[in-house]
């Protein structure tokens, strides 16, 4: 906790394209949290590396994040939106917390398991030790809460090991963060496979709906997303595209799921599908609109950058300077 607000902290990669899934699921309802809590927006660039990435790529997509950040609604007043890699605090306790953190641990971890198999010809250390760094991106603000999807869900139950272990050897340094269960964003599967989620790393292109599609390619993917057989829409596991679909729509309109069967009781599959592609066009518009808006004004967005970078170190380096202290390190000399 800051001062009377708790401290919520959260992030995503700097790699692919966000999709409406980030959008509906996290991004719109970051948007609301800024009320409530002290909130720190980071895009975690420095985990982007532990799979090779192009340098000139990698800063490009790390901008559009941090524009699409403020363009979806964040306030970079009431928010930190900064770049992970301008704050060198988030490496150093990465280190301290790396001493305090079991092989055993990691070597749980099913995230490692399974991104080691997407890129068995780059298994480095920063890929086994991500989880070490997450829980550094956490605890160097003192967060209370971390919105976190099942797949971080033992990732954050590490951090909470690792703090809770340094704390008992040296006293009350970290907050022990709690995953953040509020109102949950819609769960947007994806539009080819409605079993798993909608990625912005998935193959298919026609899979995802990114941010920044245009209007035509989204009515297209809609068109093309996979369905069933039965001609009905109704809400129920049995019909996954369906209901997939219905959800989009629901999160898009702001209409009940049931409110949803009803209006298109009786209709065909392409009349829904077309009308879900239009409502995601009309919600995305003004993102896109304000995206553009705000990607010109390289000022402005340059101005935010080293402001926010300067609020996230102040806040880091108090937890860091703490954090060396308690473990021994010679205090600085000014």
């Amino acid at each position: 906790m800051i001062g009377e607000q708790k401290v919520l902290f959260s992030g995503m990669q700097a790699t692919g394209n966000l999709t409406l899934g980030n959008y509906l699921g996290a991004l719109q309802n970051w948007v609301s949290l800024s009320e409530e809590y002290m909130t720190f927006y980071s895009v975690v660039d420095l985990h982007s590396i532990t799979v090779r990435q192009d340098p000139a790529e990698l800063r490009s997509r790390a901008r559009k994040l941090l524009t699409l950040y403020i363009a979806a609604g964040l306030d970079p007043k009431k928010n930190c939106i900064y770049y992970q890699s301008h704050v060198s605090g988030h490496a150093e306790l990465a280190w301290i917390l790396n001493c305090f953190t079991y092989m055993g641990e990691l070597n749980r971890m099913t995230q490692f398991k399974d991104k080691a198999a997407k890129h068995a010809d780059n298994i480095n250390a920063g890929l086994f030790t991500y989880p070490v760094l997450m829980a550094a991106d956490i605890l160097l603000y003192q967060a209370d809460v971390v919105p976190v999807g099942k797949d971080q869900q033992q990732h954050l139950e590490l951090t909470r090991n690792v703090a809770q272990r340094f704390n008992a050897i040296y006293g009350d340094v970290f907050t022990i963060p709690e995953a953040y269960i509020g109102k949950t964003g819609a769960s947007i599967k994806s539009l080819q496979d409605p079993a798993k989620k909608m990625s912005k790393s998935d193959e298919n292109p026609n899979a995802s709906i990114y941010l920044m599609d245009d209007p035509d390619t989204i009515i297209r993917k809609f068109k093309r997303a996979v369905t069933d057989s039965e001609a009905q829409i109704l809400y129920r596991d049995e019909q996954p595209g369906i209901k997939n679909l219905i959800d989009i729509y629901s999160a898009c309109t702001q209409k009940g799921v049931e409110d949803v069967v009803r209006e298109f009781d009786g209709k065909g599959y392409g009349e829904f599908k077309l009308a879900v592609g239009e409502a995601v066009v009309s919600v995305l518009k003004p993102l896109q609109e304000r995206f553009a808006q705000i990607s010109r004004d390289k000022d402005y967005l340059d101005g935010i950058i080293r402001e926010n970078a300067q609020k996230a170190e102040y806040y880091a380096t108090k937890t860091l300077r703490k954090v060396q202290k308690k473990v021994g390190f010679p205090e600085r000399v000014h």
